[in-house]
């Protein structure tokens, strides 16, 4: 079976949607293939971000990815937006869901730490609803 693609999308594409995509590839590689995108590009992805996730998971987002357009990824299966304050971006897609995630950037390390948990949490949620078929 082909993998399912997932897209995490939000659009600065700096922080949570690359937190997701780091986490979507370090706990669900074996069921989908995970990308991130966003309408704008930063310079760098959110370096609170990027400390938080390789203190919390071992991952460097920073060897790994980089900001990146929605025109810069393949077509997906599944886009999940992050809970944009303003409008999400759109991506042709067969299911898309919203996580309704607070943007952490500019506050406390518990914010960081609180926003990569509840992403931990989702992402598995999402990878074991992917297992049981229900996105055929």
């Amino acid at each position: 079976m082909q993998k399912l693609k997932v897209a995490f999308i939000c659009v600065h594409n700096s922080c949570r949607s690359q937190m997701a995509e780091a986490l979507g590839k370090h706990l669900g590689s074996e069921i989908f293939e995970s990308y991130s995108a966003g309408t704008e590009q930063r310079p760098e992805i959110n370096q609170d971000a990027v400390r938080i996730i390789k203190e919390l998971y071992g991952i460097d987002m920073n060897e790994t990815q980089k900001s990146k357009l929605l025109t810069d990824i393949p077509e997906v299966d599944i886009v999940v937006t992050m809970g944009c304050n303003v409008e999400c971006p759109s991506l042709p897609c067969r299911y898309r869901e919203d996580w309704g995630l607070s943007d952490p950037s500019g506050k406390e390390d518990a914010e960081f730490i609180k926003t990569a948990q509840l992403i931990e949490k989702k992402v598995l949620d999402l990878k074991t609803r992917i297992e049981s078929g229900v996105f055929k």
